[in-house]
């Protein structure tokens, strides 16, 4: 459950919507909150564009 958690914390010290944290990764923002609720795992890529927009890596969101 860490990564939903991460995201989660992340994307709130970041200042940043679920909408606003979608848009810049390209993505639905139903899917952000399936991240966060741990409904769903994103790909790869979408994973590393993540981690980028969070200032963080892939390897940091889901530990």
């Amino acid at each position: 459950m860490a990564f939903a958690e991460n995201i989660k914390k992340l994307r709130e010290e970041k200042g940043l919507t679920q909408a606003e944290l979608a848009k810049l990764v390209g993505i639905a923002q139903p899917m952000i909150a399936q991240y966060e609720r741990y409904l769903k795992v994103p790909t790869i890529l979408v994973g590393v564009k993540l981690a980028k927009v969070l200032g963080t890596t892939c390897e940091k969101l889901i530990q």
